[in-house]
């Protein structure tokens, strides 16, 4: 399964936690992770194997948005900043236009994403 993560700047930091809390489900053989750019970098840094795309403001959500509409995506964690502005908006609505029409689950914080990973581990 396919899963990709995103988070804004003033949330990579919490994105990092919530991968080093869920080592145990992400490191799994059957799980592949893309990311946008940066926080591909972050993940990495803390030992896990990504496929980076762009950064977000560059294309990275449109390229992640890409692969859920080409069904290669299954899940989105996108730890979003809601007490920010972001110049790339339009990208991020397309992305979760994208996801709501092919019935791809979008977590966009914590809790959600939590949720998600514990139904994956009960597979």
């Amino acid at each position: 399964m396919e899963i990709a993560i995103i988070a804004h700047d003033g949330k990579k930091a919490d994105i990092v936690q919530f991968l080093n809390k869920n080592k145990t489900i992400l490191l799994r053989e059957d799980i592949k992770i893309i990311a946008t750019g940066t926080t591909g970098s972050k993940a990495e840094s803390v030992g896990f194997k990504v496929k980076k795309m762009l950064s977000g403001p560059q294309g990275g959500d449109a390229q992640i948005a890409g692969r859920v509409a080409e069904g290669k995506t299954k899940m989105v964690l996108f730890f979003k900043d809601p007490l920010s502005s972001h110049a790339h908006e339009s990208d991020v609505s397309m992305l979760v236009r994208v996801c709501d029409v092919q019935n791809v689950p979008l977590a966009t914080n914590e809790a959600s994403a939590q949720l998600f990973l514990n139904a994956i581990a009960k597979e």
